[in-house]
């Protein structure tokens, strides 16, 4: 027979491993949300375009703040979660094939992505090379056409460091359309999208390569002019009279993926909950009229399966960067 005592000591503990086991994260107060770039680039546009989408579903318990912590395509922001937000479950960080781009090429030095903790995906975001309204070049073809000529004959921008995303892109490209010399080819990297559009439209620069939600507004305004969009066929809605790459002989594709990652040390209710409000906010009708407006295209991974994706795509973007000699 078991004692009194001993009894209530038992049942009382097996209560208390049941309540704990239960304790689910419950997320409250102002949430952060670092842009790892200046504002109006794709990770801005990512943390303010979420952020408002969670208050307004009432999905976080506080207001979501944008925090912008520009420099080397994401690695500032990247090494600062690393090493002083750890364990902070109120953070999610903007992210896209740009910061595995940046990990797979050694940009992040000392950093891998096994260091934070990966979320989900909020939608592809296609590439495109585009020119000011009063460019001379009517065609990514005819923009070929000149670097075979001469790899220098025309200048690059875009939100990335040199041998970042919206770099590789270009090489990519060019690459699939025989160009020579690819690493002669001028390439001017900026700290977030906007900042090399400025510098495209200003005439300082003559060409444009980033992702459609970060020149969408100017191509309707009609100061960019798209030559190609990187996707497999045309894009739907208002961009489906501009031609992909593909179109003109050029086989190239490239989507960069949206989505989040968030601090290391985290507890895995806070990440499994991050998780699951990210899949809600993707599949609401409020994020998909934001999708549709900004010309990103139906992308959904998380959890565990997202984390598996990182790690082969950063596998995948070495693997390029080798073949085109941006790497060692």
């Amino acid at each position: 027979m078991i004692k009194p005592q001993l009894k209530t000591l038992i049942v009382g503990g097996l209560l208390w491993s049941a309540a704990s086991a239960s304790q689910a994260f419950e997320q409250s107060g102002k949430v952060d949300c670092i842009a790892p770039a200046n504002p109006g680039g794709g990770w801005d546009f990512t943390c303010r375009s979420v952020g408002r989408v969670l208050s307004d579903l009432e999905l976080v318990d506080g207001n979501v703040q944008t925090t912008n912590m520009p420099g080397a395509s994401g690695g500032v922001g990247f090494s600062h979660v690393v090493q002083k937000r750890a364990g902070q479950e109120n953070l999610i960080v903007a992210a896209s094939t740009v910061t595995t781009t940046g990990l797979a090429r050694g940009q992040f030095p000392g950093m891998d992505a096994s260091m934070v903790n990966w979320i989900g995906t909020l939608g592809a975001d296609y590439g495109v090379i585009a020119v000011a309204a009063d460019s001379p070049y009517q065609s990514l073809s005819d923009v070929m056409k000149a670097l075979k000529e001469n790899p220098r004959a025309l200048t690059f921008t875009g939100g990335t460091a040199t041998g970042g995303w919206d770099h590789l892109k270009l090489l990519m490209a060019a690459d699939a359309a025989g160009v020579d010399d690819l690493a002669r080819i001028p390439y001017l990297g900026y700290n977030g999208g906007g900042e090399a559009v400025t510098q495209t439209l200003g005439g300082h620069v003559d060409a444009f390569t980033g992702d459609i939600s970060e020149v969408i507004s100017f191509i309707e305004s009609g100061d960019l002019r798209p030559l190609a969009i990187l996707s497999e066929e045309r894009l739907p809605g208002k961009l489906h009279e501009w031609p992909t790459a593909r179109e003109q002989g050029i086989d190239t594709i490239a989507p960069n993926w949206r989505g989040f990652y968030m601090p290391a040390e985290v507890s895995d209710d806070a990440y499994d909950w991050w998780v699951d409000t990210i899949d809600t906010l993707y599949n609401s009708d409020e994020w998909k009229s934001v999708m549709t407006q900004n010309g990103l295209m139906p992308f959904e991974m998380h959890g565990e399966a997202f984390t598996t994706f990182v790690n082969d795509q950063i596998a995948q973007i070495d693997d390029i960067s080798r073949q085109i000699g941006l790497s060692q």
